[in-house]
C-alpha cells in the first residue's frame, strides 16, 4: 500500500493512553509502547505515553493534549468510559465512540444489536444474569458450550464446557470477572479474525487471519505468547467465502456503530457459515497482536497502521 497521508499536524501533542485498571492492563502497556515508538518514528515527537488511572481526567487537563491515541483494553478503556471523558474534555481520540464502545464491550448486547441485521450469522446462546438459574437458562443449548464473562477481553474467565456436569464450575469461574455471563454453543470449525479500518471516509476489511492455537482453543496464553499459535495469512478460503466474511465484518462494524478501527472475530463452521463471535473496538497493537499481522500482509507497515488509525481521530462518534 502507498504511503498514508498524515492528516494530523506533526507538532500536535498526542497522549498515548495505556495501562488502565482492567485485567488487560499489561497487554495495553505493550500496545502503548508499540504505538508510542511508531509515532516517534512518524515524526510526532510531542507524543507521550500516559498511564491511565483514576486521575486520568486531571492528567489530560494538565497535559493540554491535542489528541488521544487510545490503546486501552478492557474495562474503563474499551467500554465508553474513557471515550466519555475525552468527549467532555473535547480531546479528539482514535477508535470507536462512546456508544459503540459500550455496546461492543458487552458480548450479549453486541449480539442483540447485530441480530437486527439478518445477514449476520450468530451462534445460539443464553444470557445468565446474577442470581438466575444457570442450568435452567441453558437447558436448550447443545454441548460443548463456552462460558464467557460478558465484558472481559483476552479470554479472561472463559471456559470450554464439554458436558452439563462441568457447567457450574465454569460458570463460577466466569462470575469472578462479571456478574453476567454469556453461554454460547461451540461452533466446530475455524477461528478467524478480520480487521476493519477506515480510509478517506470508507471502511475496508483487512485480509482474513486464521489462527490455529497450540492449546485446545484461543486462550490468553495462545494470544500473547510467541509460538503458541499458528497464523495463516491470508486464510485459505475460496474467493466467494473470503468475500462473504469480509462483507460481514464490515457490516458488523457498521451495524454496531463502530468508527475508525475494529476487529471482528468469527468461527467459520465446517459447512462454511461465518458466525460472528464478537467485535473488538480497541484491537491489540503488540508485536504478536492480530491487527498488525493482518495489516502487514496487505502491505501496511506497523507505522502506517498507526497513522491510519490516528487519521481517524475525532469527536461525536
Amino acid at each position: 500500500m502507498q504511503n498514508i497521508v498524515q492528516k494530523i499536524d506533526k507538532n500536535s501533542k498526542i497522549a498515548v493512553l495505556c495501562g488502565g485498571m482492567s485485567s488487560e492492563a499489561e497487554v495495553s502497556r505493550r500496545s502503548g509502547k508499540g504505538v508510542f515508538d511508531a509515532l516517534q518514528r512518524l515524526g510526532y515527537t510531542n507524543s507521550e505515553l500516559v498511564e491511565v488511572d483514576k486521575n486520568i481526567a486531571q492528567k489530560l487537563k494538565d497535559g493540554n493534549y491535542d489528541y488521544a491515541y487510545n490503546v486501552l483494553h478492557g474495562k474503563y478503556g474499551e467500554d465508553g468510559c474513557i471515550q466519555g471523558i475525552l468527549e467532555i474534555l473535547q480531546i479528539p481520540y482514535t477508535g470507536c465512540g462512546v456508544m459503540s464502545s459500550a455496546v461492543c464491550m458487552n458480548k450479549e448486547f453486541t449480539k442483540r444489536m447485530l441480530s437486527s441485521c439478518s445477514e449476520i450469522p450468530l451462534a445460539k446462546s443464553a444470557f445468565v444474569r446474577k442470581g438466575e438459574d444457570v442450568m435452567e437458562k441453558t437447558k436448550d443449548l447443545k454441548y460443548p458450550v463456552f462460558t464467557k464473562p460478558v465484558s472481559e477481553g483476552s479470554s479472561f474467565g472463559m471456559t470450554k464446557v464439554n458436558s452439563r456436569e462441568e457447567l457450574k464450575t465454569a460458570y463460577d469461574e466466569a462470575i469472578k470477572y462479571n456478574d453476567d455471563v454469556l453461554i454460547e454453543e461451540f461452533i466446530d470449525g475455524l477461528f478467524v479474525t478480520v480487521g476493519v479500518l477506515e480510509q478517506d471516509g470508507k471502511n475496508f476489511a483487512t485480509e482474513i487471519l486464521e489462527i490455529i492455537p497450540k492449546n485446545e482453543w484461543y486462550d490468553y496464553e495462545s494470544k500473547y505468547t510467541p509460538g503458541m499459535s499458528e497464523f495463516i495469512l491470508p486464510a485459505k478460503f475460496d474467493a466467494e467465502l473470503t468475500a462473504k466474511i469480509k462483507e460481514i465484518a464490515i457490516k458488523s462494524h457498521e451495524t454496531a456503530g463502530c468508527k475508525g478501527v475494529s476487529r471482528v472475530d468469527f468461527m467459520v463452521s465446517k459447512d462454511g457459515i461465518p458466525y460472528v463471535i464478537e467485535i473488538n473496538t480497541s484491537p491489540g497493537m503488540t508485536t504478536t497482536s492480530d491487527l498488525p499481522a493482518q495489516a502487514k500482509v496487505m502491505g501496511i507497515s506497523y507505522d502506517n497502521l498507526v497513522q491510519i488509525v490516528l487519521n481517524g481521530a475525532g469527536l461525536n462518534k
